[in-house]
């Protein structure tokens, strides 16, 4: 039999070693082969790295990141530090990138490299039914796209699944490798198991049929200047029948209502507009755009209710006998939960997942695809 385990630990003390004390005791005997570290931004990160790696088992790997919230099977929670541990059936190998801003494509292709270098395997022979990729980059520098064309240059059959190291003030973040701590890089953690795992996605929209094109972009490919050979902007207005200053995520009538989708076979990537610019009636969007790409607008659904779904139907179908659950959920989802009070009925589909750990993310990543206002999941079971 081959499982992966899981058991977690949630700390609000501010001092790094009763941070660290309090978060291990909780673990109690559990033996880690891995611990991902999911921390507000307000700790010193340096210090919790070195207190809580203090403690750890011998030979124990450590990641993590900073956050802009964290999440266990209790709840969403502001200002702690939730720590995963995981044991049992598999081998890791971590990798940094640094230089994201300057160079994201080198920035991915070095963290898998590396990663690949410690499972000793060369990144071409990576069989998607035995290896996985967690990615966390600095989601301030914008460069999921490019990141991941370095990721997957040698190997496009790798899965993925990840987020961007946030936090909920200072638009900083920073990611712990072992004992580094660093910002303006990414992270590629690359498991080799035979136990059952999958890498997932849930959000709370629904198809329309209706489809729209972008027709016009500007040059660095993040505004959407024409949409159907219109002002982007007015475009998406009359669609939703509302004014363009009513369009900003968020709103009541807007983005955050009905986004667009890029619908690839069965499946729908939410790929939602930001905030629309005004003055020229353009949107800008977090993912890069190309001209004549056509999208799916979608409408809102249950929101807490497909949640409990996804986590009581979907991954137990796609995971034989879950047992662990790294979770990336969106930051645009708890902006949005906030603004229409859902919060408390959101933790609360938590308390469905198998046992978990995670953090609010500045945008995800899943299958190769830099998406937003998605919980992206990594999953492992027992078989």
């Amino acid at each position: 039999m081959a499982q992966v385990k899981m058991q977690t630990a949630r700390t609000s003390e501010k001092e790094p070693v009763a941070a660290a004390e309090d978060l291990l005791k909780q673990l109690g005997g559990f033996q880690p082969k891995l611990v991902t570290l999911f921390a507000s931004r307000d700790r010193d990160q340096s210090a919790l790295n070195r207190a809580v790696r203090e403690r750890l088992p011998k030979g124990c790997r450590l990641m993590g990141a900073t956050t802009a919230g964290e999440l266990d099977n209790s709840g969403i929670y502001s200002g702690t530090v939730v720590l995963g541990a995981l044991a049992g059936d598999f081998d890791v190998g971590l990798g940094l990138g640094g230089g994201l801003s300057t160079d994201a494509v080198s920035a991915g292709a070095a963290a898998i490299r590396k990663a690949c270098e410690e499972l000793g395997v060369r990144q071409a022979d990576l069989d998607p039914r035995k290896y996985v990729g967690l990615v966390i980059d600095d989601g301030f520098r914008y460069k999921k796209e490019e990141l991941l064309l370095g990721i997957l240059e040698k190997n496009q059959t790798l899965v993925l699944v990840g987020g961007g190291a946030s936090d909920d003030k200072q638009q900083s973040a920073q990611l712990h490798v072992d004992g580094e701590v660093a910002t303006d890089g990414v992270i590629v953690a690359l498991f080799r198991t035979n136990a059952p795992f999958a890498a997932l996605r849930s959000h709370w929209y629904l198809p329309t049929g209706e489809r729209m094109t972008i027709t016009k972009v500007d040059e660095t490919h993040t505004r959407a200047l024409e949409i159907d050979g219109k002002p982007a902007a007015l475009r998406y207005a009359d669609l939703l029948g509302c004014q363009p200053a009513e369009l900003e995520f968020g709103t009541p009538k807007g983005f955050a209502v009905r986004p667009t989708a890029l619908r690839v076979g069965r499946e729908y990537f939410i790929r939602a507009p930001w905030k629309p610019i005004l003055e020229d009636n353009s949107i800008l969007f977090a993912n890069l755009l190309e001209e004549g790409s056509e999208l799916e607008l979608m409408k809102l659904g249950d929101m807490a209710g497909m949640t409990k779904s996804f986590f009581t139907e979907e991954l137990p179908r796609r995971v034989h006998n879950p047992q662990a659950a790294l979770l990336f959920h969106c930051g645009g989802r708890m902006w949005y939960a906030s603004a229409t009070g859902k919060i408390p009925e959101l933790a609360q589909t938590l308390r469905s997942a198998p046992t978990a750990a995670g953090m609010n993310v500045h945008f995800e990543i899943y299958s190769g695809f830099h998406i937003n206002t998605t919980l992206t999941v990594l999953a492992f079971g027992s078989n």
